[in-house]
């Protein structure tokens, strides 16, 4: 490729980005950062390459993370075993207080590092903060499990106001002020929804929604709530998976436009997403689905 072809291919990917730019202005976005895209340096960097990239467009966005290897490697170097129920973490109060040193003390705050080292703009919270996240204990004998009772975005929208990047980790207390690990899918879904969320995007270590999981051909690269339903309702869609796909489709109930599947181990991924007339993974919406 000449000096000419590379200066016009990368004036035509600028150009193919600007509707979209112009289309995403002002709107919130919702990104849950967790997989490979969250332990591997390189991506995480990209990753806070991507977010700064979207502030600076006039896109608000937001951050949620989980954190569950990290939790993990920390309950072995200490020496705590671990119990899962159902592919959730048994969490005692020894577990509890390590999940929350990880995910407020540690992966929080590398996040946030890792955006202000190219803007400083992001600022960290849990939800504990400024009664960010009501939970509730979640049944089945989990321990400080807990689901979001209520969501109360106040300081986020604060924060979105002085054109900041929230980053939240996905710790939540009740009314009594009782701590519980929660779930980061189910975090970022009902934020999105508390906000008036334009799209909430999941990374994931899949490449999206594929119709036959051992054919990575039949990525599913646009579909509706109802037909999704019926994948789920037929067993098409199973696994860990399903998780992700009722975070996604119980953001879609509160009002948010559309949710993002996508590969956080390919660079900038996120703006491949947004940006380009293809896109790159799934995506989901109420109705018809029609191109991001």
């Amino acid at each position: 490729m000449t000096g000419q072809q590379s200066t016009l291919g990368r004036a035509e990917v600028l150009i193919e980005a600007l509707p979209y730019i112009r289309r995403f202005w002002g709107k919130t976005i919702v990104v849950k950062f967790g997989g490979n895209a969250m332990i591997d340096t390189q991506l995480a960097d990209r990753f806070a390459e991507d977010i700064v990239l979207l502030q600076a467009v006039g896109i608000r966005v937001v951050v949620v993370h989980g954190g569950g290897p990290q939790i993990g490697e920390l309950l072995a170097r200490l020496g705590i075993t671990s119990e899962f129920r159902d592919g959730l973490r048994v969490t005692d109060a020894d577990t509890l207080d390590v999940a929350r040193m990880v995910l407020v003390g540690k992966v929080n705050r590398d996040i946030v590092s890792s955006i202000n080292v190219h803007a400083p703009l992001a600022v960290g919270l849990s939800g504990e903060d400024a009664g960010l996240i009501t939970a509730t204990e979640r049944a089945g004998d989990l321990g400080f499990v807990g689901d979001v009772a209520a969501v109360n975005p106040a300081i986020v929208e604060r924060l979105l106001a002085e054109n900041l990047i929230p980053v939240i980790s996905t710790i939540g207390a009740d009314l009594a002020g009782q701590a519980y690990n929660i779930n980061a899918d189910t975090v970022a879904g009902a934020l999105a929804g508390a906000l008036g969320a334009e799209k909430v995007i999941y990374l994931t270590d899949v490449s999206g929604l594929l119709r036959d999981s051992d054919d990575p051909t039949s990525l599913i690269a646009n579909i509706a709530a109802p037909e999704l339903n019926s994948l789920v309702s037929a067993g098409v869609m199973s696994g860990g998976m399903i998780p992700k796909i009722e975070a996604c489709l119980q953001a879609l109930e509160s009002g948010v436009g559309s949710a993002h599947l996508l590969d956080g181990r390919i660079p900038h991924v996120v703006l491949l997403e947004l940006f380009t007339d293809s896109g790159i993974g799934t995506m989901i919406t109420s109705e018809i689905a029609t191109p991001s």
